[in-house]
């Protein structure tokens, strides 16, 4: 998308849980959110009630009128109530902003016009929920056989754009297909809210007004230049829209006109949906000719220590540390570096990532999103799926029980950062170094086991 979170859902609200569950950074295209927000109720000192609440696009019920789980000031019910209540003061006060950007007084009032704001979406920004999928299950869902055939269809079907976005981009039409594939399953999940009213919501209640500001701006502007019908321009709780799933901050800066039109619409216009999405992932340092990594084996007594976002290598010297290709095939590129990643430990796949995989991570950076468009994308081209079993019989760790590895692996004196519940890099480190420690495998694979050796039984 390109970024929720770029924060990206239309996203199916099952694939935010399921990125979330096995994310290894913040969600969603790199929406880096901005976390500075302050109490800004743009000045006002008005006091209201909150408007009657319009029904949800999705039939979901209105905010639980409870604080959210974040413990941010903006996000306590008393916050949230005063913020709505003084929605139409924020609009006002946007205006300028928006007319500094050559939005029209028309096309502003015409949007802003009888808008409330969703505050169910304040339920959505802050809920913790507790995710159990696995890698493995994440992969099975979104790179099923019926995602494959519709992709093929796909990419028949539009074989002319898709032949003109690579003479142009240099990116290979497989991954293109595959982010349209696992943000939206090929336009069939866009997503219904209207994206004036979430970024509105979001740029006037909550704790990322300074993030979603810029993003509700943007969105007048994509009105005001005509590039995506305003009836048309729908999409997740965050604001993301089409079927790649393009912040509105993102379409910006990536979405080009590629049939001509004088639009730039990447909701009903294949060319430009695939020019965009082909042209996102070229500025953000696509390799042309490059795949995304391969499924490698990985030797006995191996030292996973060396399996670290930080360390690259040559394909030679991975060879050299006895890394092989499944399947016997030989690398095709053996001086490409890329870095060694075992997302089920020593009993999975390893992979040796390229920068390619860096590049998708940057329109989600989460890994297991990363692979699930790198696998995909191979499977649309004709590849087969993974020669490696994933270790199933391995139950997923609970929220709880990874706050608790995080917390006991700092304890002994390991750097995990803020223990958050989320398996990042830091916790992936600090597990190697404490697996070590005591004679374990260092693959930085959090299981039951490990965590039973943590709590010293």
């Amino acid at each position: 998308m390109p970024n929720l979170a770029r924060s990206r859902p239309a996203r199916l609200i099952y694939l935010l849980t399921l990125v979330a569950s096995v994310a290894l950074a913040a969600p969603v295209q790199g929406q880096g959110f901005d976390l500075r927000s302050l109490f800004n109720f743009g000045g006002s000192t008005t006091t209201g009630t909150v408007p009657p609440p319009a029904p949800t696009p999705d039939g979901a019920p209105e905010w639980t009128g409870e604080s959210g789980a974040s413990g941010h000031p903006l996000m306590t019910a008393e916050a949230i109530r005063y913020a709505a209540a003084n929605f139409r003061s924020c609009l006002a006060q946007l205006w300028p902003l928006a007319e500094q950007r050559a939005v029209p007084r028309e096309v502003f009032e015409a949007n802003v016009a009888g808008l409330t704001p969703e505050l169910r979406i304040m339920d959505l920004l802050d809920a913790q929920p507790e995710f159990t999928k696995s890698i493995w299950d994440y992969l099975d869902v979104l790179v099923s056989e019926e995602r494959i055939s519709n992709g093929r269809a796909i990419l028949a079907q539009h074989r002319a754009s898709f032949d003109a976005m690579e003479k142009a981009y240099g990116v290979d039409r497989h991954f293109v297909a595959a982010i349209w594939g696992v943000e939206s399953d090929y336009g069939t999940q866009i997503g219904d809210r209207s994206v004036i009213r979430s970024t509105a919501t979001l740029a006037c209640i909550g704790r990322r007004q300074d993030f979603f500001r810029e993003e509700f701006l943007s969105a007048l502007e994509i009105l005001a230049r005509g590039d995506v019908r305003p009836d048309h321009l729908k999409g997740s709780w965050a604001g993301a829209f089409g079927p790649t799933q393009f912040m509105p901050t993102s379409f910006k800066k990536y979405a080009v006109d590629f049939d001509g039109d004088g639009r730039r619409d990447v909701v009903d216009s294949v060319p430009d949906l695939v020019a965009s999405t082909a042209n996102n992932l070229k500025k953000d340092g696509w390799v042309t000719g490059q795949t995304w990594g391969y499924e490698v084996v990985i030797p006995q007594n191996f030292n996973f220590l060396l399996a670290d976002r930080s360390k690259m290598m040559t394909m030679r010297e991975w060879e050299r540390a006895g890394v092989r290709r499944a399947g016997g095939k030989a690398f095709p590129r053996p001086d490409d570096k890329a870095f060694l990643l075992v997302p089920a430990g020593a009993q999975g796949p390893g992979f040796l990532m390229l920068q390619n995989f860096r590049v998708i991570m940057k329109y989600n950076p989460a890994e297991a999103y990363a692979m699930a468009i790198g696998h995909l994308a191979d499977r649309l081209r004709g590849g087969e799926p993974f020669a490696q079993p994933w270790p199933r019989h391995e139950r997923v760790l609970t929220r709880g029980e990874r706050y608790e590895l995080q917390q006991l692996l700092a304890e002994r004196g390991f750097d995990v950062g803020e223990p958050d519940g989320r398996l990042g890099g830091k916790t992936r480190n600090a597990l190697r170094q404490f697996q070590q420690a005591v004679g374990a495998v260092p693959d930085g694979f959090a299981s039951g086991a490990v965590l039973e050796q943590l709590r010293g039984r």
